[in-house]
């Protein structure tokens, strides 16, 4: 298909690898690490919490290899969506691209309704739409600024969030050795001598809290996204994408770890955050006010990393003829307004429907933009295998990939098959079967709007050649401004 460029702007290279490694950290551990884990351990129990994240670890390590692998050598804002147009098709891209959207739109507005919530803990008088406001002229205002303010302000997000990670296990550690908590060692006793087991409500259930891994886990795709403005992608995307999985692996596998061995699993809620719980236990001083403001700041830094994700996707979309031209207008700091505030408006909607649609029907919200990310990642694991492809097909040496995803093949269909196996999972489950309904329609929909588009001449493939002098372009913007 004939190849066509809107030229209205092109981003620039602002973010350095410390950016981009706390990126995606800060994107992906929220209020889901916060306080569904407490859910989880109630629904899944002990050892159904451990194996539900250990489960999904796994299918991450896969598919952010396999992303890094084609942010190397492509990389572009467009990221997975512009990878599934070019080695799978346009339509889609269109659909992974427009799902990719539709889930951090929601979760920018998910994240400001939880930060207005935390507020009433301190001010229980001032309503939640004024804080709801004031959060999102926050956020909206970090992202205009630059995409270097972004980076440098999510930095700083997760950095609280990791330190209060690490106090966590430390403390955990000390309360399972009886050097804190005044009660004597813990050990394992919630494993080995908890009612019902490490399974009390059997190994499907497992199954039922992964798909909560994964709202958990959401976020770590978007260190590729960045990828079209990171300072020298060859070395600084390998580097991020290794560290990313490694930090996020032993914080989130540590803490579900550390939750399941101080919690009895009876005591689980999403009321009460499991990091409350156990600061409390120490009595550490004012340890809900602590937790209060950390939670607080994490779901800030969810909603400026949701921001920034889904505006980027909208704007490669547009350069492509997925999303109207507009969209791909940017400022004089490279930073694609208009795709900002069409995202922060849609966030807005979110979090306006807190106060006039029942909580069922913003619970379904929240699931079904967790449920469309899982087929993002699916689009990730096909685009790799068709890019490897390709690449052989056109008689590259890849051994001049400067970053190769390790057990290709295997990897990327393991992946793709365990997060099939999410989604199939969520229709035996009484409240995520109404997710399962609406997310998997939706994206088969949007592909078949995007068939029909691409029928009609209006979608089209970037080459990689166009990508790469548009990177270039970008580049030099940055090196004259």
């Amino acid at each position: 298909m004939e190849e066509k460029q809107v030229g209205q702007g092109q981003l620039k290279r602002n973010l350095k690898q410390r950016h981009l490694t706390m990126i995606a950290i800060g994107g992906s551990i929220g209020t889901a690490l916060f306080l569904s884990t407490g859910y989880a351990l109630n629904q899944a129990g002990p050892g159904g919490l451990v194996a539900a994240y250990l489960f999904v670890a796994v299918m991450i390590y896969f598919i952010i290899m396999s992303l890094g692998e084609m942010a190397t050598y492509l990389p572009c804002a467009g990221s997975f969506q512009t990878y599934s147009s070019l080695y799978v098709s346009p339509s889609f891209g269109f659909s992974i691209g427009w799902c990719y959207w539709f889930s951090w739109a929601v979760v920018v507005g998910i994240e400001v309704v939880a930060s207005a919530l935390i507020m009433k803990y301190w001010f229980p008088d001032v309503p939640s739409w004024i804080w709801s406001i004031i959060f999102v002229v926050i956020v909206l205002g970090l992202n205009l600024m630059s995409a270097k303010a972004y980076g440098e302000a999510e930095f700083w997000f997760a950095s609280i969030k990791v330190i209060a990670v690490v106090s966590f296990l430390i403390v955990g550690i000390g309360m399972m050795t009886g050097v804190m908590g005044g009660e004597g060692p813990i050990g394992f006793s919630n494993f080995v001598g908890s009612e019902g087991g490490l399974f009390p409500k059997g190994i499907s259930a497992a199954l039922v809290v992964s798909f909560t891994a994964v709202f958990c886990y959401l976020g770590t795709e978007i260190v590729g996204i960045a990828a079209g403005e990171g300072e020298n992608p060859e070395k600084t995307i390998p580097k991020a994408v290794k560290t990313v999985f490694v930090r996020i692996a032993i914080f989130y596998i540590g803490s579900t770890f550390m939750v399941a061995a101080l919690i009895p699993w009876q005591e689980g809620t999403v009321e009460i955050s499991p990091f409350t719980l156990v600061f409390s236990k120490i009595g550490i001083p004012a340890a809900a006010t602590l937790m209060n403001f950390v939670v607080l700041t994490s779901t800030l830094s969810c909603a400026n990393a949701g921001l920034y994700a889904s505006s980027r996707m909208v704007f490669a979309m547009a350069k492509e003829g997925k999303a109207p031209k507009i969209f791909a207008n940017v400022n004089k700091r490279g930073v694609p307004v208009p795709a900002l505030i069409l995202t922060g408006c849609m966030g807005g909607a979110a979090f306006l429907s807190k106060f006039i649609s029942p909580d069922k029907v913003y619970v379904l919200l929240v699931s079904a933009s967790a449920i469309t990310v899982l087929f993002a990642w699916i689009g990730i694991c096909v685009s790799h295998i068709n890019f490897r492809k390709q690449l052989v097909k056109r008689g590259f040496d890849l051994t001049n990939l400067k970053f190769k995803a390790p057990f290709y093949p295997v990897g990327s269909y393991i992946a793709a098959i365990l997060c099939i196996i999410v989604i199939i999972a969520q229709f035996f489950d009484d409240t995520a079967r109404l997710t399962a309904v609406l997310g998997v329609p939706m994206f088969f929909i949007l592909w078949i709007v995007g068939k029909y588009k691409e029928k009609k001449g209006t979608l089209w493939v970037p080459s990689e050649e166009s990508i790469r002098a548009q990177s270039i372009s970008g580049d030099r913007l940055e090196k004259s401004a």
